[in-house]
């Protein structure tokens, strides 16, 4: 497991969380995307899994909410399955939302750096996705980072915890706010 969580911050910088809210979250995202014009963001996880759902379950509450230039994708477990639609879309961005283990409460947020990925354990991928972003910086040139977020409960069953439906919701309400506004495509 992670000990630490890193984040972005104005300056460019990494540097360590604590376990604290979305405040960090929402700060590491405004400065990735700061000059983001078009985005993919992909949502990864087990909907038999509870709380791995997660990044899905994020990217089903945005339809209907974001720009043109915002390309939502439900990959589930095989985010490769999805990599000529993110490719064709011609992202500057590529946000991955997926449940991972942080050591933090649950709900707590990072932004996580692509080379910082293979040290974020996450299970139900058949393709880590350490490789998954590699690939992704290397077709199409985009900046490509983790959303992580802690899960409560990971066992077999459905339907995420009451703490993960919060940062959903907060996390939904977030991105809608910094989600760069639509250009012509």
């Amino acid at each position: 497991m992670v000990q630490k969580a890193l984040t972005y911050f104005r300056d460019g910088r990494m540097k360590e969380n604590d376990a604290s809210g979305i405040k960090e979250t929402e700060e590491s995202l405004r400065v990735w995307l700061s000059d983001a014009r078009r985005v993919v963001i992909v949502g990864v996880g087990s909907p038999l899994r509870r709380d791995d759902f997660v990044g899905v379950e994020v990217v089903r509450r945005l339809r209907g909410k974001v720009p043109r230039n915002v390309s939502l994708l439900e990959c589930e477990t095989v985010p490769e399955s999805f990599l000529e639609p993110i490719s064709d879309f011609k992202p500057t961005h590529v946000l991955i939302i997926d449940a991972a283990l942080l050591n933090l409460k649950p709900g707590a947020s990072r932004l996580v750096k692509p080379e910082e990925i293979s040290g974020v354990p996450v299970s139900t991928h058949i393709l880590p996705l350490s490789l998954f972003s590699e690939y992704l910086t290397e077709t199409t040139g985009a900046k490509i980072a983790l959303l992580a977020i802690q899960p409560k409960e990971t066992d077999f069953g459905e339907g995420l915890t009451e703490e993960i439906k919060e940062t959903v919701r907060n996390l939904t309400g977030l991105l809608i706010k910094i989600l760069p506004k639509e250009e012509p495509l």
